[in-house]
């Protein structure tokens, strides 16, 4: 018998409508507005999306999320004669610490606002009432950084970002400090926020979300392999769609900020809010083709058959196709 007559993908499949009905009797906790208001710029999402995608996704959570609490109380019973022998001094009955999850994808392909909804909705379940959210863009380097560095033309590569401040990040949080502190990053000024930060502090579920976030961990100079943030995610999410409709989003949401964001006299790129129709098509694609589709390709790409669950865009913003990884 040979390798082609096993079904040797450790994925299953499964289309939208099987996938719906996995939640079916879940209701759904949020409104048309909360999803409005969750939404990225250029998606079209609704509450039907919301219900036959990201509700039982969140269900699925929910029970990883309980899943590991009932393997830390099994850890901590196979360590509690360690703990009588001490005479309870030492801490091997540690608190559970926080559930992370990441969620990666293309720019423009809708992953943040796939974050923000998990965000609402595993709040939701009474188990998880909280939860924080944080992108990778507070952890780029400083635009004088990345001048300094010849990269400004390569920012969202994973060499434009401080990966050993956010690996201690997500380290930390993971260990269960008490409290963690991340940069901000100004999508109107395109730049890191000075002296501002994000506190988190012991949340039930952190959602990092971000690029490159599943990338594997580089060699050390030593030879020795070092550590990556996906070590510690608990469950890792990749936002998928094939790469020209990616670039149509993409070209479509830089239109559509003309006259939002880049309106903005503060904009970084407000130089861009005259362009005529042509012109902006023009500059959007020729940023796609020498920035974000390189990356893409490159880096982030590469990384979607780490994740444990795929989801799978069509031309319409819309999730057809669930991939999730076999236990």
């Amino acid at each position: 018998m040979g390798v082609n007559d096993y079904n040797c993908t450790p994925f299953v499949e499964l289309d939208r409508d099987s996938w719906s009905r996995l939640a079916e009797s879940t209701p759904l906790p949020l409104t048309s507005d909360d999803v409005t208001r969750l939404a990225g710029l250029g998606e079209r999402i609704d509450l039907k999306e919301v219900a036959e995608v990201y509700l039982p996704l969140s269900r699925l959570l929910n029970l990883y999320v309980g899943g590991k609490g009932q393997l830390h109380q099994a850890t901590q019973t196979f360590l509690s004669p360690l703990s009588e022998d001490s005479g309870g001094k030492n801490s091997h009955g540690a608190k559970r610490t926080p559930f992370v999850i990441g969620v990666a994808g293309s720019v423009a392909v809708g992953k943040s606002t796939t974050a923000r909804l998990l965000r609402e909705l595993l709040a939701r379940w009474p188990d998880t009432p909280r939860v924080e959210l944080l992108t990778t863009d507070g952890f780029l380097y400083s635009n004088a950084e990345l001048e300094r560095r010849g990269l400004m033309g390569r920012k969202g590569f994973p060499e434009s970002y401080d990966r050993r401040a956010l690996l201690r990040f997500v380290s930390a949080v993971k260990s269960g400090a008490r409290e963690v502190r991340a940069p901000v990053y100004s999508h109107l000024t395109y730049d890191i926020v000075p002296g501002a930060e994000i506190v988190v502090r012991q949340p039930d579920v952190l959602i990092v979300e971000g690029l490159n976030v599943l990338q594997p961990a580089r060699p050390r100079l030593d030879g020795r392999q070092g550590l990556a943030v996906s070590d510690f995610f608990d469950f890792s999410l990749y936002v998928d769609a094939k790469t020209p409709d990616v670039r149509n989003w993409y070209i479509d949401r830089f239109l559509s900020l003309r006259t939002g964001a880049f309106a903005n006299p503060e904009s970084f790129f407000h130089r861009f809010s005259s362009l005529s129709d042509e012109e902006a098509v023009n500059l959007a694609s020729e940023i796609w083709a020498s920035i974000n589709e390189p990356n893409l390709v490159e880096n982030v790409l590469p990384t979607r058959g780490r994740a444990t669950l795929v989801l799978t865009k069509g031309p319409q913003h819309d999730v057809r196709r669930m991939l999730l990884r076999k236990l």
